[in-house]
């Protein structure tokens, strides 16, 4: 039996989220063409005869000066020290920067556990060629993989290869565990989720949830979920209210019905849009938001 803990790393929109849910079969974190959706550390658990791999998802790697950014870049690279192995993905369409050399350099301590997966691989043109030389010559003797997680090509030759690599051990999650995350995340998260996906401009990255009460009325089988949906300035609490209403009713009857298809019971949420300003400075919000 071999089990494994597994850090997805790499820079913004890799697809690292993306192949995180397609390997266990669930949506386990959320998706946007936004890049650094994830924030936190997302576990999701992959468990078969050969054993248990939990794979770690990690913020994208971006270098910036903001507290935010510096913040989520930090929490990706302490997981390194945590976990057994490392799943270093890289978007094969996208030319080789400085981000992508810095984690080049990261990666080369620890190339005993590292497997990196060239992912895109499906789209053209792209700069696999060039990747592949570079790293051939930075992180020799580190087993390569193509992949397109929206085709699911290849995913299955990384597993195999990750069960190679993964120590020998017992299941740390039961058998039908697919994520260990708590109710409060994850209705969070599938709520930022959908404001993403119905705002625009600054406002997806001006966003986080926060879980006020949750009570469960068991008369009625259904969970009582009251937050709040704060943004930095006025003008984003508008966005996000929409004329009407409109905006904030979508998102909250899609989170709903997503919601619903999660849990074995109704929810019923109550959301308010606030605004927190400058939040995204303040350090004990984010040693809390951020883990």
């Amino acid at each position: 039996m071999k089990s494994a803990f597994v850090e997805l790393i790499g820079r913004p929109s890799t697809g690292k989220s993306s192949l995180l849910n397609i390997i266990c079969g669930h949506k386990v974190s959320i998706i946007s063409n936004v890049p650094q959706t994830t924030r936190n550390k997302v576990r999701g658990i992959y468990t078969e005869k050969r054993g248990q791999l939990v794979f770690v998802d990690t913020p994208g790697f971006h270098s910036s000066e903001k507290k935010f950014n510096i913040y989520l870049k930090d929490l990706a690279v302490s997981t390194l020290a945590e976990v057994d192995l490392i799943l270093y993905l890289l978007d094969v369409t996208r030319t080789i920067g400085h981000e992508e050399q810095t984690l080049i350099s990261l990666m080369k301590e620890s190339k005993h556990r590292l497997v990196v997966g060239l992912n895109k691989i499906d789209v053209t043109p792209n700069y696999v060629k060039q990747l592949r030389e570079l790293l051939s010559k930075e992180l020799d003797d580190v087993p390569k993989l193509e992949l397109s997680c929206k085709k699911g090509q290849g995913v299955n030759e990384l597993l195999s290869v990750l069960f190679e690599k993964a120590p020998d051990g017992e299941l740390c999650y039961p058998f039908e565990y697919y994520t260990d995350q708590t109710p409060e995340f994850r209705i969070s998260e599938i709520v930022r989720e959908k404001v993403i996906l119905n705002t625009r401009q600054e406002v997806p990255h001006a966003v986080y949830i926060e879980i006020a009460d949750m009570e469960m009325r068991q008369d009625k089988n259904m969970l009582w979920v009251r937050g709040f949906i704060c943004v930095e300035r006025e003008s984003q609490k508008g966005i996000i209210i929409g004329k009407m209403g409109d905006t904030i009713k979508k998102i909250m009857m899609q989170a709903r019905q997503e919601l619903s298809e999660l849990f074995p019971y109704q929810l019923e949420l109550d959301f308010r849009v606030k605004v927190r300003f400058k939040w995204k400075r303040n350090d004990i919000l984010l040693k809390k938001l951020i883990m």
